[in-house]
């Protein structure tokens, strides 16, 4: 608000808020004839009527969100408070101002993060969730620490098959779900290796979901990969047991953002690709043997990312495949 006023355009900003412009003209109709203007414009002020600027006022409040106006009108309840709404107004409407704001909030949110989520990291599950959503609350993805709950939630069908393996279980000890075929089949290639010791059905959209983002249309949008398989490993030479994570996305190749959630998972890999084994996507088609296979596509695989990294259309995916 400093520099707008040090710039000489708060005050006209404000004055465009608080005086209408009023024009009128008058005409006389005469008999049949089309009306005939009789005399000039006429052009002038009024005040603009308080229930305006209060509407003005609530609208800002919408592009600030949170209550924001209402806490810095309480916080000038000393001065007038119509020049406290016209400065609300002003700031909110100005793009400028808005972005270094959200950048200054952006910047203090991370420090007091940064110097807590230690301490975060040990509360209960519901109110480590309250500082996980402000964490989520921004424009561009941010990275955060993964973690599962004690108990899990999702619907599924009466008669929905039965699965081995799964990291959580139902009170009678079985886990069940409604798979697609691609997800049934996948999983079942996944489930004839002795080393898998438990996989998770990664569901879109739930609070314990594993999320990626990937760029369609000029926005981020975020992707949620059908399962993710987790596997003993011996330890080489050492006979002590680890374990080996995997991220599994079977994708119908039909669909138009292909290519997009490929360079998403592909990007994904360059970051966090050493905290997993495989991450790949995967799809149905015509082997050279006869009949059709799952073929999967390494995104953990150097050469393979640099490839996908470069593509602009789903061509491209369907060539590599």
């Amino acid at each position: 608000m400093a520099g707008l006023k040090a710039a000489g355009s708060f005050e006209k900003l404000v004055e465009g808020l608080t005086r209408v412009q009023i024009r009128t003209t008058t005409v006389q109709a005469d008999g049949d004839k089309d009306g005939e203007l009789v005399t000039p414009v006429r052009e002038y002020e009024i005040e603009a009527a308080e229930a305006d600027i209060e509407r003005q006022f609530e609208e800002a409040g919408l592009r600030l969100s949170n209550g924001l106006h209402k806490t810095y009108w309480e916080a000038h309840a000393d001065r007038d408070a119509l020049d406290v709404k016209a400065e609300v107004i002003v700031l909110a409407r100005n793009h400028e101002v808005m972005d270094r704001l959200e950048t200054k909030a952006e910047a203090a949110f991370d420090a007091l993060y940064d110097k807590h989520k230690h301490a975060t990291a040990k509360l209960k599950e519901m109110e480590r969730r309250r500082y996980e959503r402000l964490r989520m609350a921004t424009a561009t993805p941010v990275e955060m620490e993964w973690r599962l709950p004690d108990r899990i939630a999702f619907r599924r069908t009466k008669n929905a098959a039965s699965y081995e393996r799964h990291l959580y279980l139902e009170d009678d000890g079985s886990f069940r779900a409604d798979l697609g075929p691609w997800e049934r089949e996948v999983l079942i290639e996944e489930l004839a290796d002795p080393d898998v010791v438990g996989w998770l059905r990664n569901l879109d959209r739930k609070p314990w979901s594993l999320e990626i983002p990937y760029q369609t249309g000029g926005a981020e949008r975020p992707m949620f990969p059908d399962l993710v398989i987790v596997r003993r490993e011996e330890g080489a030479g050492t006979g002590a047991s680890g374990y080996r994570f995997d991220i599994l996305e079977p994708h119908d190749p039909s669909l138009a953002d292909n290519f997009e959630k490929a360079i998403g998972l592909a990007r994904f890999a360059e970051r966090h690709g050493h905290l997993f084994h495989r991450i790949q996507l995967i799809r149905k088609q015509p082997s050279k043997a006869g009949g059709e296979r799952y073929f999967r596509l390494e995104l953990n695989s150097e050469a393979v990312r640099k490839q996908v990294l470069l593509m602009t259309a789903n061509p491209q995916l369907d060539a590599l495949f």
